[in-house]
């Protein structure tokens, strides 16, 4: 991995709502990984993968990472308006092993490759472990390398300084062991341009089988800044209705870097989606993507869908929300926001 240094600042994450050159994402092909556990078939995973790059591909240009062998089925599924990308992959997380991009007002665009180790060494990386460096080299970017172990979907950025993470993935021993908040705010302010790190608990206990131990993308999302949609479930009672109180205690209690509470938007999750047999189910609505014009929203065929629906709509005026069914993509742990990665247009703007 590189590991350039930037020597000087202004460099900066934009929100993920300023306009998007193209969107990311990585097509699943890895039989075993998706069949061993999740009670899915691959072919069904990647039908799933395909309605979300399609309809993206509405908005904007998708760009997809298709390994070699897999090459067929995403020409067959997916539009002809999708460019792929040939390069060899373990998985399909391109939310987490892919770039996280910044911006200069001088230099224009870079991207951040963070040390990528598969949530704490949960599955193999040999391959997605420089998938950022060399999505960057296919678009001609300077790579900005760091030892801190992290993933996209950890981060959330409003553009104005403010990050939010968690304790359950950052200081978790299987990413940065002895590593201190003080030294991870450092990375985030030199690479990021941050100014302000918000830490919410996450999910310490493991209460809810996620692999990712916690990912903030699970937890809320910013609708704009100063505006957070939280993850919020009608089943009090439940084991993660408490993982839900303390992270929301936490944002109630924070100031963002421009000195603001934050206003807190209630998003409940698809509880009647969920499948109880499943090893892990993502019932997350937070787990959205901000595409040009749209707001991409996980959807399960049920009636929360369409509350979800109308809460988001009501959050972001004038874009058009997109459900698109993800039943199969969510045994898999994850979600829209997991699965994608926004490439901002340059010079940024909007």
């Amino acid at each position: 991995m590189q590991q350039n240094v930037i020597q000087n600042s202004g460099w900066t994450m934009p929100a993920e709502w300023v306009t998007h050159a193209a969107t990311w994402m990585v097509w699943p092909h890895n039989k075993t990984l998706w069949e061993s556990g999740w009670r899915v078939t691959l072919p069904q995973v990647q039908e799933d993968f395909a309605r979300v790059a399609n309809v993206i591909a509405r908005f904007e240009p998708v760009k997809l990472v298709v390994d070699p062998s897999a090459v067929a089925s995403a020409k067959a599924l997916c539009g002809p308006n999708i460019e792929l990308i040939e390069l060899a992959v373990n998985d399909s997380w391109c939310r987490d092993s892919g770039p996280s991009f910044v911006c200069h007002p001088q230099q224009g665009l870079a991207g951040v490759s963070w040390r990528f180790n598969a949530w704490g060494g949960k599955s193999a990386h040999d391959l997605d472990e420089s998938l950022a460096r060399r999505a960057l080299n296919h678009l001609g970017l300077e790579c900005f390398g760091t030892s801190l172990s992290n993933e996209g979907g950890a981060i959330h950025v409003d553009g104005e300084g403010t990050l939010i993470t968690t304790e359950s993935v950052l200081l978790n021993p299987n990413r940065n062991p002895g590593v201190t908040k003080a030294e991870i705010e450092e990375v985030f302010s030199r690479l990021l341009g941050v100014k302000k790190t918000i830490w919410l608990p996450g999910d310490p206990d493991y209460v809810t089988g996620d692999m990712t131990d916690g990912h903030v993308d699970g937890v809320c999302a910013f609708a704009r800044p100063g505006v957070l949609l939280v993850d919020a479930t009608h089943d009090q009672q439940s084991v993660y209705a408490e993982v839900a109180r303390e992270n929301r205690r936490a944002l109630e209690l924070a100031t963002d870097a421009q000195g603001r509470q934050f206003e807190l938007i209630e998003l409940y999750e698809a509880t009647d989606a969920v499948d109880t047999e499943a090893e892990v189910f993502c019932a997350s609505y937070t787990n959205f993507y901000i595409a040009n014009g749209a707001i991409i929203m996980p959807a399960y065929g049920i009636d929360a869908d369409k509350v979800a629906a109308e809460v988001l709509a009501q959050a972001f005026p004038g874009r058009e929300v997109a459900p698109v069914r993800i039943n199969h993509l969510a045994h898999g742990g994850g979600g829209v926001h997991c699965i994608t990665q926004q490439q901002p247009a340059w010079p940024v703007r909007g």
